[in-house]
């Protein structure tokens, strides 16, 4: 063989993986063209999530100036997922109480789980706080609440989210849940329902704001 011969073929290989380099890119390029082309015609929409109720076992603020609070509340959350053909996995989802802005008990893990098409899952997990500091006007504004008989709180989710479309899983997504929950100290019985010693629970069955 000669050189010549020997330079023609080692040009043709290099053209043979050229254009299979240029075939995988150009079919990389189709599954992902078809891929965005589903997602954006299927629009996903946001999980739903509803409070169902929150059975409050101690809420005491202490201290002078009162800046310690120590709560214990157990809360029941409802997600849905509207979508038919879109599953979501929640690969971290933490529950806490919020007063004002502020964060007043520690965050509940939720352990990870994948939601299916039109599916609903229910949590009832405990949040709690022992003395917590507060704000200092937070403080007041709090023990004033307490004594006048009502006080709202927010109940929270914070997590991160991913999308799955057939085989084709999204990255993850900051989610954001925000629920409000009404604690009537005044009248017990009119505000709640006596379930233990000193323990109360308050029905809402009231939707939450999601965002992603």
């Amino acid at each position: 063989m000669t050189y010549k011969d020997c330079g023609s073929h080692s040009h043709s290989r290099r053209k043979l993986i050229r254009r299979i380099i240029w075939s995988i890119i150009i079919i990389l390029f189709i599954i992902f063209l078809t891929i965005l082309l589903i997602w954006a015609i299927l629009q996903p929409s946001k999980p739903r999530f509803i409070l169902q109720d929150a059975t409050v076992y101690a809420f005491n603020v202490s201290g002078n100036p009162p800046n310690l609070l120590t709560s214990n509340f157990q809360v029941t959350l409802s997600s849905r997922n509207p979508n038919d053909k879109i599953g979501v996995y929640y690969d971290r989802l933490e529950v806490y109480a919020a007063y004002q802005n502020q964060q007043i008990t520690y965050r509940t893990s939720i352990p990870p789980t994948y939601q299916g098409h039109k599916e609903v899952n229910i949590w009832s997990p405990f949040v709690y706080g022992n003395s917590v500091p507060i704000a200092p006007f937070n403080g007041v504004s709090l023990d004033g609440d307490q004594e006048n008989g009502v006080i709202r709180l927010d109940i929270r989710a914070d997590g991160r989210v991913r999308w799955k479309v057939g085989a084709f899983i999204t990255g993850k997504y900051h989610l954001y849940v925000r629920c409000q929950a009404f604690i009537n100290f005044g009248n017990k019985a009119a505000a709640g329902v006596v379930v233990g010693d000193n323990a109360v629970k308050y029905t809402y069955a009231q939707s939450c704001s999601v965002s992603v």
